[in-house]
């Protein structure tokens, strides 16, 4: 390892003083509190995954494949592929199977596979197919973004869910039957550049945009490493110099990506989802000094029917009269001081001395932000 970090030392033009000692104690030491790892924190350009995206046909299905009097597209595909194999079938013949789904083949292909890796596929039905429990995919080339053919798939799928129907019309379903995965179903056949060994400047990029946490980790990589190795170039991007040798510069980011890292404080932000009425406060808000008044109002509504019986001998017909009775009431609204927080601990406490629902506390929230005394970020999803 001392000769490698030597070697690296020459030829980015730095003197290096990180000891062997210094490299292996950056994978057995604890970490620090509130530390994160610069892998957790950052990626390496061109270090990427790359989706795959194919069509093909599942078969061997047991009468649950699309109906091809309803689906042109499934029956179109069966015809060309049996062509392929010499079986002509004239078009006033129609083909009807229904064990047969058309499919789309999903992938993704990780950094730097090489040609005969597996990787797996995921298949998600095109047509009317109600399931595809006991498919076989047939032969699917797989392409990426550029159109050229990085992965072939083929295998059994796996559907977790199950169907049943019965004669009477009646069926019952758990789960989703009409997508499947088939564990290492595609062989890699054609790598994907990365451009890891062009150029001797390794690239790191935030997962995250801050100011503080980029001069942060520049100022963590150039004391690990002993000289100014890392320049950060804007809130996302960090770039290090590193060696041109393949090998050593896999050496050199395995030392960089461990080398431990204080991110900066998340922006002050209440994150309310007003659909599912989840709110999440981040831990730097904080409520300046305010006064809240929570009441509800309760609106009751009760019918009676009332049946009005004519005296003996009258001429009169029996009635059925309905009683609606409304009634309103509104409890007292307290008027709720609340005082300036300092801490996460201080808002949650000062919002449930409120007593209010889930609901009603969105209301609250916002009002207090158009009030000033919201010190955050309020963002509704």
């Amino acid at each position: 390892m001392k000769q490698v970090l030597n070697r690296i030392s020459g030829l980015v033009g730095f003197s290096f003083v990180v000891t062997t000692t210094v490299m292996l104690g950056l994978l057995s030491y604890p970490m620090s509190v509130g530390a994160e790892r610069v892998k957790d924190l950052a990626t390496v350009a061109g270090v990427r995954e790359n989706q795959l995206l194919g069509y093909g046909l599942v078969v061997g299905l047991e009468g649950t494949g699309d109906k091809t009097g309803q689906v042109r597209f499934t029956e179109q595909s069966l015809r060309s592929m049996l062509s392929q194999f010499g079986v002509t079938i004239p078009p006033n013949i129609k083909i009807q199977p229904k064990n047969v789904a058309a499919v789309s083949v999903q992938a993704t292909m990780p950094p730097f596979s090489k040609p005969g890796q597996r990787i797996d596929v995921t298949i998600s039905s095109l047509g009317n197919a109600s399931s595809l429990r006991g498919g076989t995919l047939l032969m699917t080339p797989l392409r990426g973004g550029d159109g050229q053919v990085y992965a072939i798939a083929q295998g059994n799928a796996l559907v977790g869910g199950v169907s049943a129907e019965g004669a009477d019309g009646s069926s019952v379903q758990t789960n989703i039957t009409s997508v499947g995965r088939i564990p290492n179903g595609a062989t890699v056949e054609r790598s994907v550049g990365t451009g890891f060994n062009d150029s001797k400047e390794i690239t790191l990029n935030l997962n995250t945009a801050d100011f503080t946490t980029a001069t942060r980790l520049e100022k963590a990589i150039n004391e690990t490493l002993g000289s100014p190795f890392a320049q950060a170039q804007d809130a996302v991007t960090v770039v290090v110099q590193g060696p041109l040798y393949p090998s050593e510069r896999v050496a050199f980011i395995s030392a960089l990506e461990n080398i431990e890292v204080l991110p900066a404080q998340t922006k002050a932000r209440i994150i309310v989802n007003s659909r599912t009425g989840t709110i999440v406060i981040g831990e730097n808000v904080r409520v300046m000094p305010a006064a809240v008044a929570h009441g509800n109002i309760t609106v009751t509504i009760s019918e009676t029917v009332n049946v009005n019986q004519p005296a003996p001998l009258a001429n009169g017909e029996t009635a059925i009269t309905p009683e609606t009775t409304v009634k309103v009431e509104e409890s007292e609204a307290s008027l709720l001081a609340l005082k300036q927080s300092v801490t996460l601990n201080d808002v949650v406490r000062s919002l449930n001395q409120v007593g209010a629902a889930t609901s009603d506390l969105i209301a609250i929230l916002q009002a207090l932000k158009l009030a000033g005394a919201l010190r955050g970020q309020l963002v509704i999803i």
